[in-house]
């Protein structure tokens, strides 16, 4: 991955990104709120040697010195030490893990630290310790018969009064868990983008296949409630992306200039039948002379519920020949769009859409008009629309961002191929939006419909 590939993952995951900082943040604060303040006494010591006479002896002590200070250090630490200053202070236990004595390098100096919970019992462990800590020294150098030791521990800086406690340390401990936070929520992004195999944006089309994409549909969050968007709101930027769908399928195949086209996705929910009407409704509205056929003879035709039309009869009643399809195609409203049903359930929905009846029946409708759209079921889990591309001129795959995967958007263009079937394009549905839909800074507005095309009365199909 190059830089802008993982600038586009956290512009794509950044809310991935800061909830894991808001959490480590949280986390850090409440661990801050929850620990016990624990509070420090420093303490300094300065190892000398005594009876030095001249430049050879003085330097032989200063070595000497610098020798036994990292021994003395450690001497801090031990019973020998501590035993004595935990029973003058009155603290039970061990109390090593409270002591830290260190030496600066190339010193003589010894640095204590005292830690404890209770800031005076800090001190009085610190002072406990000035004074049993030069006089083990002493003891330790001069043995019982021996001379006075020549090494001197002298006390440079009493222990000092804790007036703020060392740890927590809120503002430190926020600042690392926002850094660590920041870190695992990228990591956290970029193992969420590999594993994650939806379509989302044209890119991920392009990776796939090199079919033309013919539009991008925003996601809206109302189109249950409106689905035909182009005839409730045509000024809206949605309505317009399907007028652009329009123009774009128009030039796709400017010479076979594709008349019968299926509509299909892979799964359900992809916004297919959306699709199919409101591109039959554009179609209609630009003059032509469109039949929109509902072709998922597995369920309740979805189409007509938009439009509210009746459903008892329809494809079913024409392909057995029980009825004329002219007879069953319904208006819809004063435009030059019909409707044809699905009709009833058939036993065999794959083998009706398959058969020499719908080859004429298509053949017939697209004597009578210009554009015939076919809403077919998805085509993944039926093969009825696979079916169907082999009877038209071509097909329009609808990848719904964030539903389908890659590899089931290739697995059904590959079904559609595998056919001979001519796939026209793919739109991509559902797209986030993420920017403001207007043009140069204004709003793309469409003028005022006739109030005589409103009143359009119907054309009978030629």
């Amino acid at each position: 991955m190059e830089l802008q590939d993982y600038l586009k993952v956290v512009r794509k995951r950044w809310r991935v990104i800061v909830a894991v900082v808001l959490v480590f943040v949280g986390l850090a604060a409440a661990g801050s709120l929850a620990s016990e303040k624990v509070y420090e006494s420093r303490t300094q010591f300065f190892v000398s040697t005594t009876g030095a006479g001249d430049n050879g002896a003085l330097l032989q002590g200063s070595t000497f010195t610098q020798q036994r200070v990292k021994s003395y250090a450690q001497l801090l630490t031990t019973p020998r030490v501590l035993g004595p200053v935990a029973a003058s202070v009155g603290v039970t236990g061990d109390v090593a893990g409270q002591v830290r004595a260190t030496t600066p390098p190339d010193t003589v100096l010894i640095d204590v630290a005292v830690r404890d919970t209770d800031p005076a019992r800090a001190q009085a462990m610190g002072e406990a310790i000035a004074t049993e800590f030069p006089a083990a020294v002493t003891e330790l150098e001069s043995p019982a018969g021996a001379e006075a030791s020549p090494v001197k521990v002298t006390v440079v800086r009493p222990p000092t009064t804790p007036d703020s406690p060392v740890s927590p340390r809120p503002l430190r401990n926020i600042l690392l868990g926002g850094v660590l936070g920041l870190l695992l929520g990228l990591a956290a992004a970029l193992v969420r983008e590999t594993l994650d195999k939806t379509v989302k944006t044209q890119d991920d089309v392009k990776a796939v296949t090199d079919t033309p994409i013919l539009g991008s549909i925003a996601y809206d969050p109302d189109a249950a409630k409106r689905p035909l968007i182009v005839e409730v709101d045509p000024r809206s930027p949605r309505a317009e992306a399907f007028r652009v769908l329009r123009t774009n399928l128009q030039f796709v195949d400017a010479a076979a200039h594709p008349r019968t086209i299926v509509v299909t996705s892979s799964l359900a929910g992809e916004g297919k039948s959306t699709m199919a009407a409101n591109l039959a409704l554009t179609m209609a509205q630009a003059g032509s002379r469109v039949c929109l056929i509902e072709a998922d003879l597995r369920r309740r035709s979805k189409v007509l519920e938009y439009m509210g039309l009746e459903g008892g009869v329809g494809l079913t009643d024409a392909l057995i020949g029980r009825t004329d399809v002219i007879d069953v195609i319904q208006p819809y409203g004063g435009t030059n769009l019909w409707v044809l049903g699905a009709g009833p359930i058939p036993p065999n929905p794959s083998e009706l859409l398959g058969s020499t009846a719908m080859r004429s029946l298509l053949g017939h409708l697209s004597s009578r008009f210009d554009y015939v759209v076919i809403d077919a079921p998805p085509a993944l889990p039926v093969t009825d629309a696979v079916v169907i591309s082999k009877l038209v001129d071509g097909a329009i795959v609808v990848a719904g961002s964030g539903i389908v995967e890659r590899d089931q958007l290739a697995l059904t263009l590959e079904s559609l191929e595998s056919v001979n079937g001519h796939v026209l394009g793919i739109v991509l549905n559902r797209v986030p939006v993420k920017h403001s839909q207007q043009y140069g800074g204004y709003a793309y507005v469409m003028p005022e419909e006739d109030s005589t095309r409103r009143e359009r009365k119907r054309v009978e199909p030629a």
